[in-house]
């Protein structure tokens, strides 16, 4: 995630804010004494015989329920006052069907009222989420959703994620795609460009993934809704409303209806296409502060404050929520859980993972894999500036070894295959960089533990930070930052197109052999550019859309990626379980070459039926030669092609590996 937002200021809110973080705060010292609220029963119940609407506002003296019959303009239809029960709630019940109305809340602190507002359990919002809305939930469910499966996954170590946005996929005018930057693009089957190659749905099904990482598709604010035919574009890294869907990516945002339909007839597409739905999700900010739907109920409890009472900024977006304040961890938990239920998604991928506490993780993985087990969890390992919460409390990358079935970013491995992040000039491994290989050797071994690393020589890491494989997500690019290949052109202009695709090819193949889990930025299987742009959250469509004609100009590259999943897929030896059976598998060889690393795979690792496996990664760019054991190997993967079924017969104890290149061969 980048930096990006600038929070909104308003003098006397402001005002408001900072008094209300003071120990004279109505009743309560400090936001530790605010009562706890355990059931599960904040917001909206609604049933077509009565609604029943229940608020967390402690600090208020007084509340009130405003209905209006439109989503944005006029003046209420009906306002009815919340009473006050245990624990900081308010209530109210309504005994008619309110179906399709909208509504806000609003509280009186004190002798002032502040602004109305959804509240922060809502699960449906008119345009531009302004107000809340009433919807029948059951009325939402698409034909057959009632028979939606989550398709099989056994360990979490099968699973090869695709990171996606919604928009980039389908709003190419080549994409063939007619519910363009819409949730019903990605329901659409039998899409082709141009050149006659199978785009969208059938693109995701054709390469083989086993799930797709959805960029923000909650409602953040950044998009206009009333304004769609503007086209503006955001990633989608400002919260607004955390359990709704965003409304820019449905065909009706003023029906909040529409999204939480649409939403799910993409899932059980994707669904019946066999891949899973992973949600980025934004818990650690929220796009809004001083007048975000949290600090109009309750006036800074759910954020870190500063030294100087101000709002923290761990997230560098001008706020971070505390997550370690039981009522911030209770939302956070009922609202994953609330997406795996209603929505079927099947994981979810936290931005800034590190400004959460380790407790509220560990947390929302017991809660989830409750609900199914297979529901994969992970995040970014990091934060994006200083905390007041200490730093052994921080579910950062280094403290994953205290996480529980909870994942991280390997940008160990990241920089290792092409430099740092930050340094756009600097190449990696696979551009010739010297150094890096006992990097790229901790990457092969999913952080864990292995005799043949050298933990003094990881580039940022000095120790194992993972207890399995499954913990550990190997990648060389995403959202953030270059596209691989636009990274390419940066550190090695001097290279030949020629030269970059095998560059790409390389990180490619190092990324989907690695021991746990493989990331994949969407459209990297098609050299990705977005035309050197480094920051490209707001950037418009021409920058940020997948280009499908690039799958026609590098049919090579996409089928290199194609069968190194359907490689990966295939064998259990790159999927091992445990840091014991890597140990126990996986033996790196000797070589006194830089920017060569090579490994065997052997005693049928993960019950393969291949008995040994031989992988030689070459970052040079000439031929090097190893030593490999003495036997006939049979070439299933080079720097051009995979085959499986074999590329030709080699017997011998050196094996000359050409520049630039991976070698993958099986005993026989």
């Amino acid at each position: 995630m980048k930096t990006f937002l600038s929070p909104f200021t308003m003098l006397f809110v402001v005002i408001l804010m900072l008094s209300s973080c003071r120990p004279e705060s109505p009743g309560f010292s400090h936001f530790e004494e605010y009562p706890y609220y355990s059931d599960e029963d904040l917001g909206l119940r609604y049933t077509p015989s009565k609604s029943v609407f229940k608020l967390w506002a402690p600090t208020a003296n007084a509340a009130r329920l405003q209905f209006y019959d439109h989503p944005t303009t006029g003046e209420p239809v009906q306002t009815k006052d919340l009473k006050k029960r245990l624990k900081g709630v308010w209530e109210a019940t309504v005994k008619k069907d309110l179906a399709g109305l909208y509504y806000t809340f609003q509280v009186r602190i004190g002798d002032v009222w502040l602004s109305e507002t959804p509240d922060p359990y809502a699960k449906a919002v008119g345009t531009n989420g302004l107000r809340a809305q009433v919807v029948n939930m059951a009325a939402t469910n698409p034909p057959g959703w009632e028979n939606d499966r989550r398709p099989e996954l056994k360990q979490y170590t099968d699973i090869i994620l695709y990171e996606l946005h919604v928009r980039d996929l389908s709003i190419h005018p080549n994409s063939g795609i007619a519910n363009k930057g819409k949730y019903l693009g990605l329901t659409e089957t039998g899409t082709r460009s141009p050149e006659g190659l199978a785009t969208g749905l059938d693109h995701l099904k054709e390469l083989g993934v086993t799930h797709v990482h959805l960029l923000p598709v909650y409602d953040f604010m950044s998009i206009d809704e009333e304004k769609l035919e503007e086209n503006k574009f955001n990633w989608g890294y400002d919260p607004q409303h955390y359990n709704v869907p965003e409304g820019s990516y449905s065909t009706d945002p003023a029906d909040g209806a529409v999204r939480i339909r649409e939403f799910k007839q993409m899932v059980k597409a994707l669904h019946d296409a066999g891949i899973r739905v992973v949600m980025d999700v934004v818990y650690n900010h929220t796009g809004a502060t001083e007048l975000s739907v949290f600090n109009q109920l309750v006036p800074g409890y759910y954020y870190r404050q500063n030294a100087e009472g101000g709002f923290s900024n761990a997230s560098a977006c001008g706020n971070e929520t505390a997550s370690e304040r039981l009522m911030m961890r209770k939302l956070i938990v009922e609202s994953v859980k609330y997406w795996a239920s209603e929505y079927h998604i099947d994981g979810f991928r936290f931005d800034l993972m590190g400004i959460h506490d380790i407790e509220t993780m560990n947390l929302v993985s017991a809660e989830l894999r409750k609900l199914h087990p297979s529901i994969y969890i992970y995040g970014e390992g990091w934060t994006g500036g200083d905390s007041p919460l200490p730093a052994e409390q921080r579910a950062l990358k280094h403290n994953v070894l205290q996480l529980d079935h909870v994942a991280a970013f390997s940008d160990d491995v990241r920089d290792a295959i092409k430099g740092h992040v930050f340094h756009p000039e600097r190449k990696g491994f696979v551009s010739g960089l010297e150094g890096l290989e006992e990097s790229l050797k901790f990457g092969i071994v999913a952080s864990t533990r292995h005799p043949q690393v050298d933990y003094s020589k990881i580039n940022y890491s000095e120790a194992p930070w993972a207890k399995n494989p499954a913990q550990a997500i190997a990648y060389a690019s995403c959202h953030d930052n270059h596209t691989l290949w636009d990274r390419f052109l940066e550190s090695c202009p001097e290279a030949s197109e020629a030269e970059r695709i095998q560059m790409n090819k390389l990180a490619a193949a190092i990324v989907l052999t690695c021991q746990g889990v493989p990331f994949v930025h969407a459209g990297e299987e098609m050299l990705r550019t977005k035309f050197g742009a480094e920051n490209s959250y707001n950037l418009p469509d021409s920058i940020n859309r997948l280009d499908w004609s690039r799958k026609a100009r590098y049919t090579d590259v996409f089928e290199y990626y194609k069968g190194l999943i359907a490689l990966r897929k295939s064998r259990p030896a790159f999927r091992l379980t445990s840091e014991e059976l890597i140990q126990k598998h996986l033996r790196f060889l000797d070589t006194d070459e830089p920017n060569l690393v090579g490994y065997l795979l052997s005693d049928h690792a993960g019950g393969d039926e291949w008995k040994e496996i031989l992988v030689v990664f070459n970052g040079n760019a000439t031929a090097k030669t190893i030593a490999v054991p003495d036997r006939d190997w049979l070439m299933v993967a080079d720097a051009h092609t995979v085959n499986p079924e074999g590329l030709g017969v080699i017997k011998t104890a050196t094996l000359q590996v050409p520049g630039r290149s991976a070698m993958i061969l099986k005993s026989i």
